[in-house]
């Protein structure tokens, strides 16, 4: 990536932005991993091609429901002055990002636990009495929050969503998030995974809505084995729950600089992002396109 010459946009937490044209961008996925939203000092491996190819089957899935931002994850059609991003990079139409990310829980677990521990809501909204921890909700429930580009996302109630983005924004994208969550969670009962929840993020084009950045990825959503659920408990997971466990055994107090990962932590997170990949596509993690071609 180092050897990529293309004009620098932006870093994100995870992703590195580059200009191939005024409405052209390169996307390249690092293996940068965060949890609660701080960046980890330690790498996982593959990381970034596991979240480029997860996301490339998803986009081209769900293309039928929604627009998304992609033109291409294939590295031939890359400009040559990308460098070897291949299997990490997507060329990406360039979009206005809504600054609100979109969040649908299917399960009662992580910030919702808490929140409805202490005042029985999610997001400000009453939901039933009795439930446990990891317990699925009644229904699916779109739980947005700010999107920040330092520090911690903040929950959005519903009147606070609308006047962040307004109202019928607001309820199209509520729509789309929850239809997508339907479509995610079903292809993952198909293989044995539950699809806890999951994180959107969508752009504009001339008031057209698209889904952008990534999607139903490990690092975008919370995924747990069937077989292992059970309500009461912190399920095992495919996700980055595996690390904010490891992380919260520390000590830690979320807040930067976070420590280090010892080494079966980062082969363990690898082993279960590339086994989460291989579980939703039925595909082989060693046929997408090779380490940074």
């Amino acid at each position: 990536m180092s050897e990529t010459t293309l004009p620098h946009l932006y870093t994100g937490k995870v992703r590195e932005l580059y200009e191939v044209a005024h409405d052209r961008l390169l996307m390249v996925a690092t293996d940068r991993l965060s949890v609660y939203d701080v960046v980890l000092p330690d790498p996982i491996p593959d990381k970034g091609r596991v979240l480029t190819a997860l996301s490339a089957w998803w986009f081209d899935r769900t293309a039928s429901m929604v627009q998304n931002h992609v033109i291409s994850s294939d590295p031939t059609d890359f400009p040559e002055t990308a460098g070897p991003v291949g299997g990490r990079a997507m060329l990406v139409r360039a979009t206005t990002p809504i600054r609100m990310e979109c969040i649908v829980r299917g399960y009662l677990f992580g910030g919702a636990w808490s929140e409805y521990r202490k005042h029985g809501t999610v997001n400000g909204v009453t939901v039933s009495a009795g439930l446990r921890e990891a317990d699925r909700l009644p229904e699916p429930i779109f739980t947005p929050t700010t999107k920040a580009d330092e520090g911690h996302d903040m929950p959005l109630t519903r009147d606070e969503g609308v006047a962040l983005v307004g109202r019928d924004r607001y309820e199209r994208l509520s729509d789309l998030s929850l239809r997508l969550y339907q479509l995610g969670a079903a292809r993952a009962a198909e293989t044995g995974l539950i699809l806890a929840d999951t994180k959107f993020e969508f752009g504009d084009i001339d008031g057209e809505i698209l889904v952008i950045d990534e999607m139903l990825t490990p690092d975008s959503s919370r995924y747990w084995p069937a077989d292992k659920y059970e309500p009461g408990s912190s399920p095992p997971s495919f996700d980055k729950q595996y690390v904010r466990d490891y992380m919260d055994s520390t000590g830690w107090d979320h807040e930067p600089p976070a420590p280090s990962l010892p080494a079966e932590v980062i082969d363990g997170t690898r082993a279960r992002y590339v086994e989460a990949y291989e579980r939703l596509t039925g595909n082989s993690f060693d046929e997408w396109f090779g380490p940074d071609l």
